[in-house]
Parts: C-alpha cells; sequence; structure tokens
C-alpha cells in the first residue's frame, strides 16, 4: 500500500459536507472491508488497530477508495470477455455510473 496521500498536506472536506474523525473513521473501515472483499487483506494501520500509522481517518477512507477502485477496475481486465466489453465496462459504464453518482447528490 502506498503511503496514504503522504504527498498532500491536506484533505479539505467540500463546503457542508465536514465530517468528524468518528465519522471518517467508520466510513474507512467500511471502504477497506469491501477492499478485503476483491483481494488479499489490506494491511491494519486504521485508527484504533494494532500499528496505527498516525495518519487520519480521512486519509484512509480516501486511500481505500483508492485501493478499492484499482482492484475493481484489475477485476474488469482480468474477467471480462474481451477486451472490449473490459474497455465498455472500465469506461464507457464506469463514466456513466459516476455521473448519475455526481447527479444524485446535488
Amino acid at each position: 500500500m502506498d503511503p496514504h496521500g503522504d504527498h498532500m498536506l491536506a484533505w479539505p472536506a467540500p463546503p457542508g459536507q465536514e465530517r468528524t474523525e468518528e465519522q471518517w473513521a467508520v466510513i474507512a473501515g467500511q471502504v477497506r472491508h469491501a477492499a478485503n472483499k476483491l483481494g488479499d487483506p489490506l494491511p491494519a494501520c486504521l485508527p484504533g488497530e494494532p500499528r496505527q500509522c498516525g495518519r487520519s481517518a480521512q486519509q484512509h477512507a480516501l486511500a481505500w477508495a483508492a485501493e478499492l477502485k484499482a482492484r475493481s477496475h484489475y477485476l474488469i481486465e482480468v474477467y471480462a470477455p474481451s477486451e472490449e466489453a473490459a474497455g465498455y465496462a472500465a469506461g464507457t459504464l464506469y463514466r456513466e455510473r459516476l455521473a448519475e453518482l455526481r447527479a444524485s447528490v446535488r
């Protein structure tokens, strides 16, 4: 796993979307759990876990989300029946679903 976005100095939340450290910890745990379902277990370093790394729960939520996205994309590449099907799922279908998600929170 990479260093959880250490190259960024801050992870500002959009206005009106601020979350507490506890809320971010719940989100981080849920995303990490989902990523673990798609591959080898991720290392334990969330706040409060053994070998705590000292990074914020928000940084963990975003790092685990990136890991989940990568694992999902890899599954598409490996298991799609053709290169065209993989391109459609990882490209067109992904962008359509992302647009729907963005529209649903506005």
